[in-house]
């Protein structure tokens, strides 16, 4: 429906609103030799390859690939007006092209029916039907479909061979998907389209141009040849698809998620979309995990999922208990990569277990026809291991492996698979040994564990260059900082765009301050993120993240990330705020498009991927948001209360093997609050789990902006101090609220410093270390 010139203009008001306050807006024309865009050399092959990668093929019954002498008819408005990424932080970039659906066909090769696509240019051309990008947390779910006559579904029959009907959804921060038509479900106007199109073609290939899954059982009503679920590929979208199309590339992507056969089905249903809460009923039984062990019969396609067009034989064998090498052969007639993946199964025990949990994937090279190739993957007795929070098995706060026998399966999916070793496990024996993050110790650990104050010495003229020289020792230049410094190196400039950094940044920490920065600490310049730069220059738009995960590829992923940092050092960003990487609890979630699976070893071996590729690059990468960011819906209150194993197994599992395998060198927090506390000033996340345990030295930021809160152990520190005690070390990006746009101040913490029952100076020297090494990397 056509939007009144008043809402229009107010529309427009609120997005300059929101474009202002986030730094962002027009992208600004960087000067190159020869006038054009600057593009990242290497960067469009990379992006496409990847993107190729990506795209699932659901079904197909040998329409694909399109032949050089077929023709198609292409179907459904979104051709024109292409869904190239999601919206938001994770999304809003400025590309310095796009590929459009027909350009991709033409550079593929494949033939098309110009007089049908005239007809959609001018339907989507007329001022009623323009395609409306919204504005913040306002975005599109769809775009209204033109609707179709059966003389131009004719028509176009005597045109063609083939008919492609394409599908778009939206997806976006700060708001779900819902369960309405236009979102999760066809509208009838998409359903008549089908229903046209289906009766008057014998072939018709569907193709789904969304960031999030959405309701497939539509698919079962209709004669479809083939489902390509493309996803939201970024820049290089048409020449992706398009290859796939013509069969330049054959498909090689995996579904990252199950697609469930009614959105009932999946186990987060009825408890998702909660204002003050989500009870995280499901435990461990997300995904996968849930369907393979209480409903198969529930599953559409299943996690892994993807088809081919050519064929493979795998021959898989154990080596030990850990390892199990595949020889995978193309036994088709068309070059093509396949996905071997391993899943051990649990023996039923005291503690809950899934059916399957996948402990580790390896993706061919190209292999010809006739070509083989011997894959190995070898994994970790704590990538099965199960969580005993309570010590039912006799070892508490522990990853266990229980007593009985364990199954290894190697296939090509969740649900093909089979049992290629078995071993016993004599005892229950204990894994890995956790801390404790019980409420009721926490006031105690929290004391026992406060550092020793340094003793200030005043200025000593030691410039942070001295401490990474070895001149001096990092604790000798804090010895050096004013009370001032110690409260303004824990916080943000105050606002997004910051004038120190590129236009349209999302914001910078570290030397906000003239007094700072004449002891040599820069300024780090921070911008978003898992889609690209989002910066007021023209950056790479990337595949989304979902996208990025179906590839099963960490080398490519990792390759192209190496050129991503690349790009942030020449636009002088510092810090790229991705990956996101939380877990797809429930379909429904606004931003999945940004995050990678359901399941936590896929999540955080492809985010561990994108991890040193940026760094590689350059630049630093921060993967976020630690943790159980599953909802989008009143995000800033909402509370998960999640059970300590489904937390420890699923929802911090990811985080894990991205910080033990990628190393960031930042780290930010999420918005809600996990078992009643936000994540920002939640000490056992932060200080006991991710820096004791897992060992990670790098910096903490919070998202942008923060609730405020008293601590409920120390009554006295609120707010920043409640913050810092937590080794969450930086407010991003500066203030309390959004209201404020500048640097003020925090008279708050120092007068908590001040006060000797508030924070503790040692505490806030120790935050200043973490910043500071950090910050070195970047001298």
């Amino acid at each position: 429906m056509a939007k009144s010139k008043f809402k229009k203009t107010v529309e427009k008001s609120i997005s300059m609103f929101f474009n202002k306050m986030m730094g962002s807006g027009l992208a600004q024309e960087e000067n190159t030799a020869d006038g054009s865009r600057y593009i990242t050399p290497g960067m469009p092959e990379k992006v496409r390859e990847l993107a190729e990668e990506g795209i699932v093929l659901l079904k197909n019954d040998g329409v694909l690939p399109v032949g050089a002498e077929k023709k198609i008819s292409v179907f459904g408005r979104v051709q024109h007006d292409w869904f190239y990424v999601g919206y938001g932080s994770g999304g809003d970039v400025h590309a310095p092209y796009e590929v459009g659906f027909f350009e991709g066909l033409k550079n593929a090769g494949v033939s098309y029916n110009e007089a049908l696509k005239s007809i959609y240019d001018s339907w989507c051309a007329k001022e009623e039907n323009e395609a409306d990008h919204g504005y913040w947390g306002h975005w599109p779910y769809f775009y209204d479909e033109m609707p179709l006559t059966s003389d131009v579904v004719e028509a176009a029959k005597k045109e063609s061979d083939i008919a492609v009907v394409i599908i778009g959804r939206a997806a976006g921060e700060d708001r779900e998907n819902k369960l309405e038509e236009g979102s999760y479900y066809l509208t009838q106007t998409e359903k008549d389209m089908l229903s046209k199109v289906t009766a008057a073609f014998e072939k018709t290939v569907l193709v789904m141009d969304c960031g999030n899954v959405i309701d497939l059982s539509f698919t079962q009503e209709y004669n479809l040849s083939a489902i390509i679920y493309a996803w939201q590929l970024g820049q290089e979208n048409a020449n992706a698809l398009g290859n796939i199309l013509a069969g330049k590339s054959s498909p090689s992507g995996k579904l990252s998620d199950t697609i469930a056969k009614l959105y009932e089905d999946y186990p987060s249903a009825a408890n998702f979309g909660g204002k003050e809460y989500n009870d995280y009923a499901e435990g461990i039984y997300v995904g996968y995990r849930h369907f393979e062990s209480r409903a198969k019969d529930k599953i559409l396609y299943p996690f892994g999922y993807g088809l081919s067009y050519t064929s493979f034989s795998l021959e898989a064998v154990a080596e030990n208990d850990c390892c199990v090498k595949c020889t995978v052969k193309n036994t088709g007639s068309f070059a093509g990569k396949e996905v071997v993946q391993v899943y051990v199964e649990a023996p039923e025990g005291k503690l809950p277990k899934a059916s399957r949990v996948l402990v580790g994937f390896a993706k061919t090279k190209l292999l010809e026809p006739g070509e083989s190739e011997l894959v190995t993957v070898a994994f970790e007795q704590n990538d099965f291991a199960s969580f005993d929070a309570d010590g039912v098995t006799g070892f508490k706060n522990a990853f266990v492996l229980e007593a009985g026998e364990y199954k290894i399966y190697a296939g090509t999916d969740s649900l093909n698979n089979e049992v290629i070793h078995t071993f016993t496990v004599p005892e229950t024996i204990c894994v890995k040994q956790c801390l404790d993050i019980s409420l009721e110790t926490r006031r105690e650990r929290i004391l026992k564990n406060l550092p020793e104050e340094i003793q200030q010495t005043g200025d000593k003229g030691i410039k942070l260059i001295d401490v990474k020289s070895g001149k001096y020792t990092i604790e000798e230049f804090v010895a050096q900082l004013s009370d001032e410094d110690l409260c303004d190196i824990n916080r943000g400039e105050g606002k997004m765009g910051s004038a120190l950094g590129t236009p349209g940044n999302a914001g910078a920490y570290g030397g906000i301050t003239e007094s700072l920065r004449s002891k040599g600490v820069p300024a780090i310049i921070t911008a978003d993120g898992p889609a690209g730069l989002r910066v007021r220059r023209f950056t790479t738009l990337l595949p989304c993240g979902t996208a990025i995960a179906c590839s099963f590829n960490e080398k490519l992923v990792e390759e192209l990330f190496v050129l991503i940092g690349n790009e942030a050092c020449h636009f002088g960003i510092d810090v790229n705020l991705a990956p996101g990487m939380n877990i797809h609890r429930n379909p429904l979630c606004g931003r999945n498009f940004e995050y990678y699976s359901e399941d936590p070893f896929l999540s955080g071996h492809i985010a561990a991927a994108m991890v040193r590729g940026i760094q590689k690059g350059g630049a630093i990468a921060c993967p976020k948001h630690f943790a159980c960011n599953n909802q989008e819906y009143n995000r800033n209150h909402n509370d998960s209360r999640v059970g300590e194993q489904a937390l420890r197994e699923i929802y911090l599992k990811n985080f894990e093997y991205c910080v033990k395998l990628g190393n960031p060198g930042n780290l930010m927090t999420s918005y809600n609050k996990v078992n009643g506390v936000w994540s920002h000033y939640n000490y056992d996340l932060v200080t006991t789990v991710l820096r004791k345990e897992w060992g990670y030295k790098g910096n903490v930021i919070t998202d942008w902006w923060m609730r405020k809160s008293a601590s409920p152990e120390f009554p006295l520190l609120r707010d920043n101090a409640y913050r810092v005690r937590a080794q969450v070390d930086v407010l991003m990006p500066g203030n309390m609220s959004y209201i404020k746009q500048k640097y003020s101040f925090d008279k708050a913490l120092y007068k908590s410093l001040k006060s000797g029952n508030g924070i503790t100076r040692a505490e806030l020297q120790r935050t200043a270390i973490n910043v500071l090494n950090f910050a070195m990397t970047r001298l």
